[in-house]
C-alpha cells in the first residue's frame, strides 16, 4: 500500500474532566466507525460504545459508515443525559419566575 493509499485522520472523545485527541493514519477508504476502531480509544474510555454512540465529522452528526477524507476529526458523542427540550422549557419557566418576583405590586 502506498502513501497515497492511505489518509491521516483524529478520533476525539471528551468527558467533562477528560478528553483525547488520537492520531493516526488509515486506508482511503476507511469508514467512521473503523477508524474509531483502530484508533483503540473505545480501551481508554469505559463510557464509549461503539455500537451505539453517535459519530461526527468537525461537529456535524454523520452515519458510522460514512467513509473518511483526508484530515477528518471523528467526534464520538456520548448520549445526552438529559432532553434538550425539557432543558429550554425549565430555564424559560426560571426566567419567567424571576420576571415576575422582579416587578412591583
Amino acid at each position: 500500500m502506498t502513501e497515497k493509499d492511505r489518509i491521516r485522520v483524529e478520533v476525539a472523545y471528551a468527558l467533562p474532566d477528560k478528553q483525547a485527541i488520537l492520531a493516526l493514519e488509515v486506508p482511503a477508504g476507511t469508514t467512521v466507525l473503523a477508524a474509531a476502531q483502530q484508533s483503540g480509544i473505545a480501551d481508554k474510555f469505559d463510557t464509549i460504545d461503539l455500537e451505539n454512540d453517535k459519530f461526527g465529522i468537525f461537529g456535524n452528526l454523520v452515519a458510522p459508515g460514512q467513509v473518511l477524507k483526508e484530515g477528518d476529526r471523528v467526534e464520538i458523542y456520548r448520549p445526552l443525559i438529559a432532553d434538550p427540550k425539557e432543558v429550554r422549557k425549565a430555564r424559560a419557566a426560571r426566567v419567567r419566575e424571576r420576571r415576575a418576583g422582579a416587578q412591583p405590586d
